[in-house]
């Protein structure tokens, strides 16, 4: 297999985990990270960004660039029996699918990488199968919970227009700890602060899950600099914007009203203080 139809094939595999990630997320954002299917949902989501991890990994050393449009990931939203039945089917065809590309790549480190995401699918099959089994009938045939659909609709829109900014920024910062791999601790000195905005992230998506409308994951466009100075002035700007939005939001009276968000948004803006201020330092080294 050549080096091009590798990279094909693994950033195909690339966006199927992608596209797990948010369909387990905006699930648990839904069920509520505080309920056992949200609990186990949100830990699926979180196995899930590690294959997503290596993957993008092995496509940045063999100097390609990750296709970060999630792939499509069917599923029947009926009531919970069928959404937990669509992911026992997906996770169980990636067995055989990862098996098969395993066996097509000399490569040891990416053999074992795939034949790891094989296996792991099958745990994670298991482990919805475990989670369905264990519902009552009533809980079976409910509905995934719907909210009370009670923020104003300008306020909703805002939320969901931090959720996109921040998700983006997220794969941002994911970029360029993979890129830049090679060139040690300033190849990785955004990896942190990449885990750091999934909280964030979740901050406005749980918000918009809980008022009973699907957060929206909106991919935009991500920079592909090949100079590590350019990408990170380019991570700082993404921070001192999203410090300078989230300052003013923090004052807004809407905002303001929900005890919750104000305070996850005090601790996200020290973060995001944090953040910009380790950039400018490593930017001062280079």
């Amino acid at each position: 297999m050549s080096k091009e139809a590798l990279i094909k094939m693994l950033n195909r595999d690339f966006r199927d985990e992608h596209a797990a990630v948010l369909r387990y997320l905006i699930h648990a954002y839904q069920e509520g990270e505080d309920t056992v299917m949200g609990a186990g949902l949100l830990s699926r989501s979180r196995e899930e960004m590690w294959h997503m991890h290596w993957l993008g990994m092995i496509i940045c050393r063999l100097g390609g660039e990750p296709d970060f449009k999630p792939g499509p990931y069917p599923f029947d939203p009926t009531n919970r029996e069928t959404i937990l039945q669509s992911y026992i089917e997906y996770e169980e065809k990636l067995i055989p699918h990862y098996n098969d590309e395993a066996d097509e790549v000399k490569d040891a480190h990416i053999k074992r990488v795939l034949q790891r995401e094989a296996w792991e699918s099958a745990i994670h099959a298991r482990r919805f199968q475990r989670l369905l089994d264990k519902l009552s009938d009533k809980d079976r045939k409910a509905a995934v919970p719907a909210g009370d659909h009670e923020l104003p609709e300008a306020f909703l829109k805002r939320l969901q227009k931090e959720l996109a900014s921040k998700y983006n920024e997220m794969l941002q910062h994911l970029r360029i700890s993979w890129t830049f791999q090679k060139q040690g601790l300033r190849g990785w000195s955004l990896m942190d602060q990449a885990m750091e905005k999934m909280k964030h992230l979740a901050l406005f998506a749980e918000e918009v899950a809980e008022d009973g409308a699907l957060p929206e994951f909106k991919l935009g466009k991500i920079d592909r600099s090949m100079a590590i100075g350019i990408a990170l002035e380019k991570a700082l700007d993404d921070v001192e914007k999203a410090f300078d939005r989230h300052s003013r939001l923090a004052k807004n009276k809407e905002f303001a009203s929900h005890g919750g968000l104000v305070m996850k948004m005090d601790l996200t803006l020290q973060q995001e203080a944090y953040q910009a201020a380790e950039m400018k330092e490593w930017l001062k080294r280079k």
